[in-house]
């Protein structure tokens, strides 16, 4: 089995959730002796992350003479079995068959924005990525839903597979040289991710002023995170509500380190308003952090009984999971069990596993 991956999203310095996805996908592919070609151009970089792997520079061009012409010559000059595009797009015209990932519809009907036009083009774009796909992956059941229902897909070929779950994320050490090369002390409550609207960092800032005191006098808030633009308006927020000096940006967190940054923390909250999945939270479960959650899109799926969810359009609801975590030693350590037994729930047989079964089934059948 030859498999096809556009690996764009692969950037030496950039971590995405999407890009972890795919390094699982192509270490499982890997690992079962599949040959794996990965199509980008000169800024793609696996950093080591998959081993046995294939690099495919393809020029640089304008994206979608990329997406259409460059692509498609690629796979059909590799004789390329099955192609695995991470995203909602794909060549409309393929020598092998083409599987989508569509993550989530945030490129439609982004929440909060109003882009009438732009929304109705792209939705007319998705359906006809999708109905050209041999199958499509949705990263949940609550995506599945809003694909099958958005687009109009038969439900048939739309397969909700959780994303893998790197072994590297487990209980950590300590390590306050690690720490230190942050600018991180412990105790801190943590947030991991990008700083787009979604995630709802604004009112995680209003609730962590508006927890007591001596909870803030205790535990400082890190939000780790690559975005400098957005972080420069959230800091503002921070000193604002006069919790600039108790608000950390640490910037983009080392692979390597991420396990140790979340093993460590007091506290993970994750309060996005949308989610197709919510990585970030199942990572920190699995390295024995306490979760408080939104109760919103995939988020429940994920963590199912295992965080504290809170409305995330509710500053006092927010502020109330965090206090009784924080001031509750044995709420939190019952959450830190549950939430490592729940990650021990997302084995490589029920994610990665099953993608590469689809995708073996799907090249076999375009022979």
């Amino acid at each position: 089995m030859r498999l096809g991956v556009d690996g764009r999203e692969l950037v030496r310095g950039v971590r995405t959730g999407i890009g972890r996805y795919l390094i699982e996908v192509l270490r499982a592919a890997a690992q079962q002796g599949w040959e794996c070609l990965v199509y980008g151009d000169q800024t793609t970089d696996l950093n080591g992350a998959a081993q046995g792997v294939t690099v495919r520079r393809l020029m640089r061009t304008h994206t979608q003479w990329w997406d259409q012409v460059t692509l498609p010559r690629g796979l059909a000059r590799d004789r390329v079995s099955v192609f695995l595009s991470p995203y909602y797009k794909g060549p409309l015209w393929s020598p092998c068959p083409i599987v989508l990932t569509i993550h989530d519809l945030f490129f439609i009907g982004y929440p909060g924005a109003s882009r009438p036009f732009y929304d109705r083009a792209m939705t007319g774009l998705a359906k006809l990525y999708a109905r050209r796909a041999a199958a499509v992956i949705a990263d949940s059941d609550y995506s599945k839903r809003a694909i099958v229902s958005r687009l109009g897909i038969d439900p048939g070929k739309v397969h909700a597979i959780p994303v893998a779950l790197g072994t590297e994320f487990r209980p950590t050490t300590s390590d306050d040289a690690t720490l230190r090369k942050y600018g991180i002390a412990e105790p801190y409550l943590l947030f991991v991710g990008n700083f787009k609207p979604h995630k709802n960092l604004p009112r995680l800032l209003q609730a962590y002023a508006a927890l007591s005191s001596a909870l803030r006098g205790r535990y400082r808030l890190v939000l780790a995170g690559g975005d400098a633009v957005r972080r420069t308006e959230l800091d503002a927020l921070a000193r604002s509500l006069g919790i600039g000096d108790r608000v950390h940006f640490p910037g983009l967190i080392d692979d390597r380190d991420l396990p140790l940054l979340y093993s460590a923390c007091a506290l993970f909250v994750l309060p996005s308003l949308e989610e197709g999945f919510g990585l970030p939270a199942l990572e920190a479960m699995a390295c024995g952090a306490p979760v408080a959650a939104s109760n919103r899109a995939a988020i429940p799926e994920v963590v199912g009984a295992a965080a504290l969810l809170f409305d995330p359009e509710d500053v006092s609801s927010m502020v109330n999971a965090m206090t009784a975590i924080l001031s509750d030693a044995g709420l939190s350590d019952d959450l830190t069990r549950r939430g490592i037994e729940r990650a021990g729930e997302f084995p490589r047989e029920r994610t990665t596993g099953r993608v590469l079964a689809l995708l073996h089934a799907v090249g076999l059948a375009g022979r």
